[in-house]
Protein backbone atom coordinates (compact mmCIF):
# COMPACT_ATOMS: atom_id res chain seq x y z
CA UNK A 1 0.00 0.00 0.00
CA UNK A 2 1.23 3.49 -0.86
CA UNK A 3 -0.93 5.06 1.85
CA UNK A 4 -3.80 4.35 4.21
CA UNK A 5 -5.94 7.10 2.67
CA UNK A 6 -5.84 8.89 -0.68
CA UNK A 7 -7.63 12.25 -0.73
CA UNK A 8 -8.46 13.82 -4.10
CA UNK A 9 -8.91 17.59 -4.10
CA UNK A 10 -6.84 20.12 -2.14
CA UNK A 11 -9.45 22.73 -1.41
CA UNK A 12 -10.23 23.62 2.22
CA UNK A 13 -12.13 20.34 2.69
CA UNK A 14 -9.45 17.99 1.33
CA UNK A 15 -6.69 19.89 3.11
CA UNK A 16 -8.59 19.85 6.43
CA UNK A 17 -9.09 16.10 6.09
CA UNK A 18 -5.43 15.49 5.25
CA UNK A 19 -4.24 17.61 8.18
CA UNK A 20 -6.47 15.77 10.63
CA UNK A 21 -5.31 12.40 9.34
CA UNK A 22 -1.68 13.47 9.30
CA UNK A 23 -1.75 14.74 12.87
CA UNK A 24 -2.79 11.21 13.91
CA UNK A 25 0.08 9.66 11.96
CA UNK A 26 -2.14 8.22 9.23
CA UNK A 27 -0.20 7.93 5.97
CA UNK A 28 -2.12 10.07 3.51
CA UNK A 29 -1.61 11.09 -0.12
CA UNK A 30 -3.35 14.29 -1.20
CA UNK A 31 -3.80 14.73 -4.97
CA UNK A 32 -4.65 18.05 -6.60
CA UNK A 33 -4.92 18.64 -10.35
CA UNK A 34 -3.91 22.31 -10.23
CA UNK A 35 -0.19 23.13 -10.01
CA UNK A 36 -0.81 25.52 -7.10
CA UNK A 37 -3.72 27.01 -5.12
CA UNK A 38 -5.82 29.20 -7.40
CA UNK A 39 -6.18 32.96 -6.87
CA UNK A 40 -9.93 32.95 -7.46
CA UNK A 41 -12.78 34.28 -5.32
CA UNK A 42 -14.87 31.53 -3.77
CA UNK A 43 -15.73 31.33 -0.06
CA UNK A 44 -14.83 34.31 2.11
CA UNK A 45 -15.80 33.39 5.66
CA UNK A 46 -15.06 30.62 8.15
CA UNK A 47 -18.06 30.47 10.43
CA UNK A 48 -17.98 30.07 14.20
CA UNK A 49 -18.19 26.28 14.21
CA UNK A 50 -15.41 25.91 11.63
CA UNK A 51 -13.21 28.20 13.72
CA UNK A 52 -13.90 26.06 16.81
CA UNK A 53 -12.79 22.99 14.88
CA UNK A 54 -9.69 24.72 13.56
CA UNK A 55 -8.91 25.81 17.12
CA UNK A 56 -8.85 22.16 18.21
CA UNK A 57 -6.03 21.46 15.78
CA UNK A 58 -4.12 24.64 16.59
CA UNK A 59 -4.96 26.66 13.48
CA UNK A 60 -7.53 29.27 14.53
CA UNK A 61 -4.98 31.95 15.41
CA UNK A 62 -3.00 31.39 12.20
CA UNK A 63 -6.22 31.77 10.22
CA UNK A 64 -7.06 35.01 12.03
CA UNK A 65 -3.60 36.42 11.40
CA UNK A 66 -3.92 35.64 7.68
CA UNK A 67 -7.49 36.93 7.33
CA UNK A 68 -9.30 40.23 7.73
CA UNK A 69 -8.02 42.35 10.59
CA UNK A 70 -10.16 42.15 13.71
CA UNK A 71 -11.32 45.78 13.86
CA UNK A 72 -12.93 45.91 10.40
CA UNK A 73 -16.70 46.38 10.22
CA UNK A 74 -18.71 43.39 9.04
CA UNK A 75 -21.91 45.25 8.14
CA UNK A 76 -24.14 44.38 5.17
CA UNK A 77 -25.86 47.01 3.02
CA UNK A 78 -28.47 47.34 0.29
CA UNK A 79 -27.49 50.33 -1.82
CA UNK A 80 -27.94 52.29 -5.03
CA UNK A 81 -24.21 53.00 -5.04
CA UNK A 82 -21.47 53.68 -2.49
CA UNK A 83 -21.88 57.47 -2.60
CA UNK A 84 -25.47 57.54 -1.36
CA UNK A 85 -27.07 56.64 1.98
CA UNK A 86 -27.78 52.93 2.28
CA UNK A 87 -31.31 51.78 1.64
CA UNK A 88 -30.80 49.16 4.33
CA UNK A 89 -27.99 48.67 6.85
CA UNK A 90 -27.58 45.36 8.64
CA UNK A 91 -25.20 45.66 11.59
CA UNK A 92 -22.78 42.84 12.44
CA UNK A 93 -20.01 43.00 15.04
CA UNK A 94 -16.38 43.16 14.00
CA UNK A 95 -14.30 40.14 14.97
CA UNK A 96 -12.82 42.14 17.83
CA UNK A 97 -16.25 43.12 19.16
CA UNK A 98 -17.50 39.55 18.74
CA UNK A 99 -14.52 38.27 20.74
CA UNK A 100 -15.26 40.76 23.51
CA UNK A 101 -18.91 39.69 23.57
CA UNK A 102 -17.88 36.04 23.87
CA UNK A 103 -15.47 36.87 26.68
CA UNK A 104 -18.30 38.52 28.64
CA UNK A 105 -20.81 35.70 28.02
CA UNK A 106 -21.59 33.72 31.18
CA UNK A 107 -24.06 31.24 29.75
CA UNK A 108 -23.84 28.68 26.90
CA UNK A 109 -25.35 30.82 24.17
CA UNK A 110 -22.23 31.83 22.23
CA UNK A 111 -19.51 29.94 20.37
CA UNK A 112 -15.95 29.83 21.66
CA UNK A 113 -14.71 31.38 18.41
CA UNK A 114 -16.34 34.11 16.30
CA UNK A 115 -16.42 34.00 12.54
CA UNK A 116 -13.38 35.00 10.50
CA UNK A 117 -13.47 36.65 7.10
CA UNK A 118 -10.73 34.96 5.06
CA UNK A 119 -10.76 34.48 1.31
CA UNK A 120 -10.40 30.93 0.02
CA UNK A 121 -7.32 31.96 -1.96
CA UNK A 122 -5.74 32.94 1.38
CA UNK A 123 -6.95 29.93 3.36
CA UNK A 124 -5.85 27.26 0.89
CA UNK A 125 -2.11 28.15 0.85
CA UNK A 126 -2.17 28.34 4.67
CA UNK A 127 -3.68 24.87 4.98
CA UNK A 128 -1.39 23.52 2.26
CA UNK A 129 1.68 24.75 4.16
CA UNK A 130 0.34 23.13 7.33
CA UNK A 131 -0.25 19.79 5.59
CA UNK A 132 3.26 19.86 4.14
CA UNK A 133 4.77 20.02 7.65
CA UNK A 134 3.28 16.62 8.50
CA UNK A 135 5.58 13.69 7.79
CA UNK A 136 2.71 11.29 7.15
CA UNK A 137 1.06 13.54 4.52
CA UNK A 138 2.31 13.49 0.93
CA UNK A 139 0.93 16.59 -0.83
CA UNK A 140 1.02 16.23 -4.61
CA UNK A 141 -0.15 19.22 -6.66
CA UNK A 142 -0.27 18.93 -10.46
CA UNK A 143 -1.53 15.35 -10.14
CA UNK A 144 -4.82 14.74 -11.91
CA UNK A 145 -7.12 11.94 -10.81
CA UNK A 146 -8.18 9.67 -13.71
CA UNK A 147 -10.05 6.70 -12.27
CA UNK A 148 -10.14 4.17 -9.43
CA UNK A 149 -10.90 0.54 -8.74
CA UNK A 150 -11.92 -0.85 -5.37
CA UNK A 151 -12.06 -4.31 -3.83
CA UNK A 152 -12.67 -5.75 -0.39
CA UNK A 153 -9.01 -5.09 0.44
CA UNK A 154 -8.46 -1.56 -0.81
CA UNK A 155 -8.61 1.05 -3.54
CA UNK A 156 -6.33 1.58 -6.54
CA UNK A 157 -6.16 5.07 -8.03
CA UNK A 158 -4.80 5.98 -11.44
CA UNK A 159 -3.62 9.55 -11.90
CA UNK A 160 -1.38 11.63 -14.17
CA UNK A 161 1.59 13.53 -12.85
CA UNK A 162 2.87 16.93 -14.00
CA UNK A 163 4.72 15.30 -16.91
CA UNK A 164 1.58 13.55 -18.11
CA UNK A 165 2.83 10.14 -16.99
CA UNK A 166 0.27 7.67 -15.70
CA UNK A 167 0.79 6.55 -12.11
CA UNK A 168 -1.02 4.00 -9.97
CA UNK A 169 -1.41 4.39 -6.21
CA UNK A 170 -2.93 1.98 -3.71
CA UNK A 171 -4.61 2.72 -0.36
CA UNK A 172 -7.15 1.30 2.01
CA UNK A 173 -9.58 4.20 1.53
CA UNK A 174 -10.27 6.93 -1.04
CA UNK A 175 -12.00 10.24 -0.31
CA UNK A 176 -13.30 12.50 -3.06
CA UNK A 177 -13.12 16.15 -2.05
CA UNK A 178 -13.08 16.98 -5.74
CA UNK A 179 -15.82 19.56 -6.09
CA UNK A 180 -19.27 19.87 -7.61
CA UNK A 181 -18.31 18.11 -10.84
CA UNK A 182 -16.60 15.31 -8.84
CA UNK A 183 -15.18 12.65 -11.19
CA UNK A 184 -15.17 10.21 -8.26
CA UNK A 185 -18.88 10.73 -7.60
CA UNK A 186 -19.60 10.33 -11.30
CA UNK A 187 -17.61 7.09 -11.51
CA UNK A 188 -19.62 5.76 -8.58
CA UNK A 189 -22.83 6.65 -10.42
CA UNK A 190 -24.08 8.68 -7.45
CA UNK A 191 -26.62 11.29 -8.52
CA UNK A 192 -27.28 14.78 -7.20
CA UNK A 193 -30.90 15.72 -6.49
CA UNK A 194 -32.47 19.12 -6.07
CA UNK A 195 -32.47 22.37 -8.04
CA UNK A 196 -29.67 22.95 -10.55
CA UNK A 197 -28.86 25.99 -12.67
CA UNK A 198 -31.19 28.30 -10.73
CA UNK A 199 -29.44 31.46 -11.89
CA UNK A 200 -26.31 32.12 -13.96
CA UNK A 201 -24.06 35.01 -12.99
CA UNK A 202 -20.60 36.31 -13.72
CA UNK A 203 -18.14 36.41 -10.83
CA UNK A 204 -15.26 38.87 -11.11
CA UNK A 205 -12.31 39.66 -8.88
CA UNK A 206 -11.08 43.26 -8.81
CA UNK A 207 -8.00 44.80 -7.25
CA UNK A 208 -8.71 48.30 -5.98
CA UNK A 209 -6.07 49.72 -3.67
CA UNK A 210 -8.05 52.69 -2.33
CA UNK A 211 -11.73 51.72 -2.33
CA UNK A 212 -12.01 50.53 1.27
CA UNK A 213 -10.36 53.66 2.67
CA UNK A 214 -12.39 55.94 0.40
CA UNK A 215 -15.80 54.48 1.26
CA UNK A 216 -17.87 57.53 2.26
CA UNK A 217 -18.79 57.72 5.94
CA UNK A 218 -21.13 60.70 5.48
CA UNK A 219 -23.64 60.30 2.70
CA UNK A 220 -22.44 56.83 1.72
CA UNK A 221 -23.08 53.55 3.55
CA UNK A 222 -19.58 53.43 5.04
CA UNK A 223 -17.24 50.50 5.49
CA UNK A 224 -18.69 47.01 5.54
CA UNK A 225 -18.47 43.51 4.13
CA UNK A 226 -21.32 43.10 1.60
CA UNK A 227 -23.01 45.62 -0.69
CA UNK A 228 -26.15 44.51 -2.57
CA UNK A 229 -27.16 46.87 -5.37
CA UNK A 230 -30.94 47.09 -5.69
CA UNK A 231 -30.99 46.50 -9.44
CA UNK A 232 -32.36 43.92 -11.86
CA UNK A 233 -28.94 42.25 -12.44
CA UNK A 234 -28.49 40.91 -8.90
CA UNK A 235 -25.32 43.02 -8.45
CA UNK A 236 -23.50 42.08 -5.26
CA UNK A 237 -20.09 43.47 -4.14
CA UNK A 238 -18.05 41.57 -1.53
CA UNK A 239 -14.98 42.84 0.31
CA UNK A 240 -12.18 40.27 0.49
CA UNK A 241 -9.80 39.76 3.42
CA UNK A 242 -7.09 42.17 2.23
CA UNK A 243 -9.61 45.04 1.86
CA UNK A 244 -7.78 45.62 -1.45
CA UNK A 245 -9.65 42.96 -3.42
CA UNK A 246 -13.35 42.87 -4.18
CA UNK A 247 -15.48 40.20 -5.80
CA UNK A 248 -18.56 41.14 -7.78
CA UNK A 249 -21.51 39.05 -8.92
CA UNK A 250 -24.06 40.09 -11.55
CA UNK A 251 -26.27 38.57 -14.24
CA UNK A 252 -24.48 40.26 -17.13
CA UNK A 253 -22.88 38.62 -20.19
CA UNK A 254 -19.14 39.28 -19.97
CA UNK A 255 -16.11 40.92 -18.35
CA UNK A 256 -16.70 44.33 -19.95
CA UNK A 257 -20.21 44.42 -18.54
CA UNK A 258 -18.79 43.48 -15.13
CA UNK A 259 -16.46 46.48 -15.28
CA UNK A 260 -19.44 48.73 -15.93
CA UNK A 261 -21.33 47.13 -13.02
CA UNK A 262 -18.35 47.68 -10.73
CA UNK A 263 -18.25 51.36 -11.70
CA UNK A 264 -22.03 51.67 -11.21
CA UNK A 265 -22.03 50.26 -7.68
CA UNK A 266 -18.94 52.22 -6.61
CA UNK A 267 -20.41 55.45 -7.95
CA UNK A 268 -17.25 57.57 -8.00
CA UNK A 269 -14.11 57.48 -10.16
CA UNK A 270 -11.41 55.14 -8.85
CA UNK A 271 -8.54 53.15 -10.29
CA UNK A 272 -9.05 49.40 -10.39
CA UNK A 273 -7.86 46.26 -12.17
CA UNK A 274 -10.01 43.31 -13.25
CA UNK A 275 -8.08 40.16 -12.27
CA UNK A 276 -10.51 37.43 -13.33
CA UNK A 277 -14.04 36.90 -14.56
CA UNK A 278 -15.96 33.69 -15.12
CA UNK A 279 -19.58 32.50 -15.12
CA UNK A 280 -21.08 30.33 -12.39
CA UNK A 281 -24.46 28.81 -11.69
CA UNK A 282 -26.45 28.69 -8.49
CA UNK A 283 -27.33 25.17 -7.38
CA UNK A 284 -29.14 23.57 -4.46
CA UNK A 285 -28.16 19.92 -4.77
CA UNK A 286 -27.56 16.95 -2.47
CA UNK A 287 -26.00 13.58 -3.29
CA UNK A 288 -28.10 10.49 -2.79
CA UNK A 289 -25.15 8.78 -1.05
CA UNK A 290 -21.89 9.88 0.61
CA UNK A 291 -20.15 6.52 0.41
CA UNK A 292 -19.76 3.34 -1.55
CA UNK A 293 -17.55 0.65 -0.03
CA UNK A 294 -14.10 2.08 0.65
CA UNK A 295 -14.78 5.31 -1.24
CA UNK A 296 -16.16 8.39 0.54
CA UNK A 297 -17.27 11.82 -0.68
CA UNK A 298 -17.10 15.14 1.16
CA UNK A 299 -17.68 18.84 0.55
CA UNK A 300 -19.05 20.15 -2.75
CA UNK A 301 -18.91 16.68 -4.26
CA UNK A 302 -22.01 15.83 -2.19
CA UNK A 303 -23.70 19.15 -1.43
CA UNK A 304 -23.94 22.31 -3.51
CA UNK A 305 -25.50 25.39 -1.98
CA UNK A 306 -25.93 29.03 -2.92
CA UNK A 307 -23.34 31.11 -1.02
CA UNK A 308 -26.13 33.02 0.73
CA UNK A 309 -25.73 32.04 4.38
CA UNK A 310 -22.11 30.91 4.09
CA UNK A 311 -22.86 27.19 4.42
CA UNK A 312 -20.87 25.77 1.50
CA UNK A 313 -17.24 25.42 2.51
CA UNK A 314 -18.15 25.39 6.19
CA UNK A 315 -20.39 22.35 5.77
CA UNK A 316 -17.54 20.66 3.90
CA UNK A 317 -15.08 21.37 6.69
CA UNK A 318 -17.55 19.73 9.07
CA UNK A 319 -17.59 16.69 6.76
CA UNK A 320 -13.78 16.54 6.84
CA UNK A 321 -13.45 16.71 10.62
CA UNK A 322 -16.19 14.11 11.10
CA UNK A 323 -14.78 11.65 8.59
CA UNK A 324 -11.20 12.10 9.80
CA UNK A 325 -11.65 10.80 13.34
CA UNK A 326 -13.77 7.91 12.10
CA UNK A 327 -11.13 6.86 9.58
CA UNK A 328 -8.50 7.18 12.30
CA UNK A 329 -10.49 4.96 14.67
CA UNK A 330 -11.02 2.36 11.96
CA UNK A 331 -7.37 2.33 10.87
CA UNK A 332 -6.11 2.13 14.46
CA UNK A 333 -8.36 -0.87 15.08
CA UNK A 334 -10.68 0.37 17.80
CA UNK A 335 -13.53 1.52 15.55
CA UNK A 336 -16.35 -0.89 14.84
CA UNK A 337 -18.12 -1.26 11.47
CA UNK A 338 -20.79 1.27 12.38
CA UNK A 339 -18.21 4.02 12.93
CA UNK A 340 -17.65 4.60 9.21
CA UNK A 341 -21.32 3.85 8.50
CA UNK A 342 -22.22 6.78 10.74
CA UNK A 343 -20.41 9.28 8.48
CA UNK A 344 -23.10 9.31 5.81
CA UNK A 345 -25.94 9.03 8.34
CA UNK A 346 -24.69 12.06 10.28
CA UNK A 347 -23.28 14.32 7.63
CA UNK A 348 -25.93 13.79 4.95
CA UNK A 349 -28.65 15.00 7.30
CA UNK A 350 -26.56 18.12 7.97
CA UNK A 351 -26.04 18.57 4.23
CA UNK A 352 -29.77 18.22 3.65
CA UNK A 353 -30.61 20.77 6.34
CA UNK A 354 -28.00 23.22 5.07
CA UNK A 355 -29.19 22.96 1.47
CA UNK A 356 -32.62 23.82 2.88
CA UNK A 357 -31.19 26.70 4.91
CA UNK A 358 -29.45 28.06 1.82
CA UNK A 359 -32.72 27.81 -0.12
CA UNK A 360 -34.52 29.69 2.69
CA UNK A 361 -31.92 32.48 2.64
CA UNK A 362 -31.90 32.72 -1.15
CA UNK A 363 -35.68 32.94 -1.35
CA UNK A 364 -35.48 35.87 1.05
CA UNK A 365 -33.00 37.63 -1.18
CA UNK A 366 -34.99 36.88 -4.34
CA UNK A 367 -38.15 38.20 -2.72
CA UNK A 368 -36.83 41.72 -2.24
CA UNK A 369 -34.85 41.66 -5.48
CA UNK A 370 -38.00 40.80 -7.42
CA UNK A 371 -39.35 44.23 -6.52
CA UNK A 372 -36.42 46.08 -8.13
CA UNK A 373 -37.19 47.71 -11.48
CA UNK A 374 -35.26 49.87 -13.93
CA UNK A 375 -37.23 52.83 -12.60
CA UNK A 376 -36.31 52.43 -8.93
CA UNK A 377 -33.62 55.13 -8.99
CA UNK A 378 -35.31 57.41 -11.53
CA UNK A 379 -36.55 59.93 -9.00
CA UNK A 380 -40.15 59.54 -10.19
CA UNK A 381 -43.05 59.05 -7.79
CA UNK A 382 -43.49 55.49 -9.06
CA UNK A 383 -39.80 54.74 -8.66
CA UNK A 384 -39.73 56.19 -5.16
CA UNK A 385 -42.82 54.23 -4.14
CA UNK A 386 -41.26 50.99 -5.44
CA UNK A 387 -38.04 51.77 -3.60
CA UNK A 388 -39.85 52.17 -0.29
CA UNK A 389 -41.64 48.86 -0.75
CA UNK A 390 -38.31 47.20 -1.57
CA UNK A 391 -36.71 48.61 1.58
CA UNK A 392 -39.58 47.35 3.72
CA UNK A 393 -39.38 43.83 2.28
CA UNK A 394 -35.57 43.73 2.37
CA UNK A 395 -35.58 44.73 6.03
CA UNK A 396 -37.08 41.33 6.77
CA UNK A 397 -36.00 39.10 3.90
CA UNK A 398 -32.36 40.11 3.39
CA UNK A 399 -31.50 39.38 7.02
CA UNK A 400 -32.33 35.69 6.59
CA UNK A 401 -29.03 35.08 4.82
CA UNK A 402 -26.99 36.34 7.75
CA UNK A 403 -28.91 34.57 10.50
CA UNK A 404 -27.45 31.08 10.33
CA UNK A 405 -26.21 30.61 13.89
CA UNK A 406 -28.62 27.71 14.43
CA UNK A 407 -27.32 25.94 11.33
CA UNK A 408 -23.74 26.61 12.43
CA UNK A 409 -23.90 25.57 16.10
CA UNK A 410 -27.24 23.88 16.65
CA UNK A 411 -27.06 20.88 14.35
CA UNK A 412 -27.67 17.57 16.10
CA UNK A 413 -26.97 14.10 14.75
CA UNK A 414 -30.27 12.21 14.78
CA UNK A 415 -30.53 8.40 14.68
CA UNK A 416 -26.78 7.95 14.43
CA UNK A 417 -25.48 4.49 15.35
CA UNK A 418 -22.69 6.21 17.32
CA UNK A 419 -25.05 8.19 19.58
CA UNK A 420 -27.21 6.85 22.41
CA UNK A 421 -30.35 8.16 20.77
CA UNK A 422 -33.34 9.00 22.90
CA UNK A 423 -36.77 10.03 21.61
CA UNK A 424 -37.55 13.68 21.09
CA UNK A 425 -35.00 16.41 21.21
CA UNK A 426 -34.92 20.14 20.50
CA UNK A 427 -36.19 21.46 17.20
CA UNK A 428 -33.60 22.27 14.57
CA UNK A 429 -33.69 26.01 13.87
CA UNK A 430 -31.66 27.79 11.21
CA UNK A 431 -31.57 31.31 12.60
CA UNK A 432 -31.58 30.65 16.34
CA UNK A 433 -29.20 28.75 18.58
CA UNK A 434 -30.59 27.19 21.75
CA UNK A 435 -27.73 25.47 23.59
CA UNK A 436 -28.46 21.97 24.84
CA UNK A 437 -26.76 18.72 25.80
CA UNK A 438 -29.16 16.39 24.01
CA UNK A 439 -27.33 13.31 22.66
CA UNK A 440 -26.02 14.11 19.19
CA UNK A 441 -25.50 17.82 19.86
CA UNK A 442 -22.21 19.69 19.96
CA UNK A 443 -21.04 20.47 23.49
CA UNK A 444 -21.86 24.16 24.06
CA UNK A 445 -18.96 26.47 24.90
CA UNK A 446 -18.57 27.46 28.56
CA UNK A 447 -16.03 29.57 30.45
CA UNK A 448 -14.80 27.90 33.64
CA UNK A 449 -14.46 29.74 36.94
CA UNK A 450 -10.79 30.51 36.20
CA UNK A 451 -11.58 31.97 32.77
CA UNK A 452 -10.37 28.95 30.80
CA UNK A 453 -12.58 27.62 28.00
CA UNK A 454 -13.88 24.14 28.78
CA UNK A 455 -13.32 23.08 25.16
CA UNK A 456 -9.59 23.81 25.57
CA UNK A 457 -9.34 21.18 28.30
CA UNK A 458 -10.78 18.44 26.14
CA UNK A 459 -8.22 16.46 24.10
CA UNK A 460 -9.07 14.73 20.81
CA UNK A 461 -10.17 11.55 22.56
CA UNK A 462 -13.40 10.24 24.01
CA UNK A 463 -14.17 12.33 27.08
CA UNK A 464 -15.83 11.35 30.35
CA UNK A 465 -16.83 14.81 31.57
CA UNK A 466 -18.05 14.90 35.16
CA UNK A 467 -19.37 18.16 36.59
CA UNK A 468 -19.97 19.60 40.04
CA UNK A 469 -19.23 18.18 43.45
CA UNK A 470 -20.90 14.83 42.93
CA UNK A 471 -18.36 12.01 43.12
CA UNK A 472 -18.78 9.67 40.17
CA UNK A 473 -16.74 6.54 39.56
CA UNK A 474 -16.15 6.33 35.81
CA UNK A 475 -13.62 3.49 36.04
CA UNK A 476 -15.83 0.98 34.25
CA UNK A 477 -16.42 3.41 31.39
CA UNK A 478 -12.70 4.11 31.05
CA UNK A 479 -11.81 0.42 31.15
CA UNK A 480 -14.41 -0.41 28.50
CA UNK A 481 -12.83 2.12 26.12
CA UNK A 482 -9.33 0.88 26.98
CA UNK A 483 -10.23 -2.75 26.29
CA UNK A 484 -11.09 -1.73 22.73
CA UNK A 485 -7.93 0.36 22.46
CA UNK A 486 -9.94 3.56 22.07
CA UNK A 487 -8.38 6.73 23.53
CA UNK A 488 -10.30 8.09 26.52
CA UNK A 489 -9.77 10.91 29.01
CA UNK A 490 -11.63 11.55 32.26
CA UNK A 491 -12.11 15.26 32.96
CA UNK A 492 -13.68 16.55 36.18
CA UNK A 493 -14.86 20.14 36.59
CA UNK A 494 -15.61 20.85 40.23
CA UNK A 495 -17.97 23.75 39.71
CA UNK A 496 -21.64 23.79 40.62
CA UNK A 497 -22.14 26.80 38.36
CA UNK A 498 -20.89 24.87 35.34
CA UNK A 499 -22.85 21.79 36.38
CA UNK A 500 -26.04 23.85 36.58
CA UNK A 501 -25.41 25.37 33.15
CA UNK A 502 -25.19 21.93 31.54
CA UNK A 503 -27.90 20.42 33.76
CA UNK A 504 -26.29 17.02 34.26
CA UNK A 505 -23.48 15.36 36.19
CA UNK A 506 -21.84 13.27 33.48
CA UNK A 507 -21.39 13.65 29.74
CA UNK A 508 -19.78 11.07 27.46
CA UNK A 509 -18.29 12.93 24.49
CA UNK A 510 -16.81 11.77 21.21
CA UNK A 511 -13.49 13.15 19.88
CA UNK A 512 -15.48 15.71 17.85
CA UNK A 513 -17.16 17.03 21.05
CA UNK A 514 -20.58 15.69 20.11
CA UNK A 515 -22.50 14.15 23.00
CA UNK A 516 -22.97 10.38 23.07
CA UNK A 517 -24.75 10.16 26.41
CA UNK A 518 -25.69 12.41 29.32
CA UNK A 519 -27.08 11.72 32.79
CA UNK A 520 -26.98 12.35 36.52
CA UNK A 521 -25.07 9.17 37.33
CA UNK A 522 -22.82 6.66 35.62
CA UNK A 523 -24.79 4.72 32.96
CA UNK A 524 -25.99 1.33 34.16
CA UNK A 525 -24.75 -0.32 30.97
CA UNK A 526 -21.37 1.34 30.63
CA UNK A 527 -20.04 -1.24 28.19
CA UNK A 528 -23.00 -0.70 25.86
CA UNK A 529 -22.50 3.09 25.79
CA UNK A 530 -18.85 2.52 24.89
CA UNK A 531 -19.81 -0.03 22.23
CA UNK A 532 -22.23 2.46 20.66
CA UNK A 533 -19.74 5.34 20.82
CA UNK A 534 -17.02 3.37 19.06
CA UNK A 535 -19.21 1.96 16.32
CA UNK A 536 -19.55 -1.59 17.61
CA UNK A 537 -23.31 -1.28 18.07
CA UNK A 538 -25.69 -2.09 20.88
CA UNK A 539 -25.00 -5.20 22.91
CA UNK A 540 -27.50 -8.05 22.76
Amino acid sequence: MDASVIVVGAGPVGLSLAINLGRAGVKTILLERNPEPQFLPKMERCNARSMEMFRRIGLSQKIREAGLRADCPMDVFVVEDLTKPALLEEKHPSIKTFQENIKDCNDLSMPLEPYQLISQYTLEPLLKAEAETLESVDVRFDYEFVEFEQSERGVTVRCQDSDGKSRTLAALFLVGCDGGSSPIRKQLGIKLHGEGGILELQQALFHCEDLFDRLPHGNGPGQGRHYHRADTEHTFLIMQDSTKHWSLHATVPDAEAMKRKFEEIVGFPIEYELLSCAPWRQNLLLAERYREGRVFLAGDSVHLVIPTGGLGMNTGVGDAFDLAWKLIGTLKGWGGPELLDSYEIERRQVGDRNVGASRYANLGRLKWRSIATEEIFSGTDTGESTKQILIQVADSEQRKGNRMIGAELGYRYVDSPCIDNIPGGPEHRVGEYHPNVWPGSRLPHCWLDDGVALQDLLPETYILLSLGNKSLDTTNLSESFEVLGAPVTAVHIESERVRDLYGCDLLVLRPDMHIVWRGTDVPQKSSEIVSIATGHGRLD
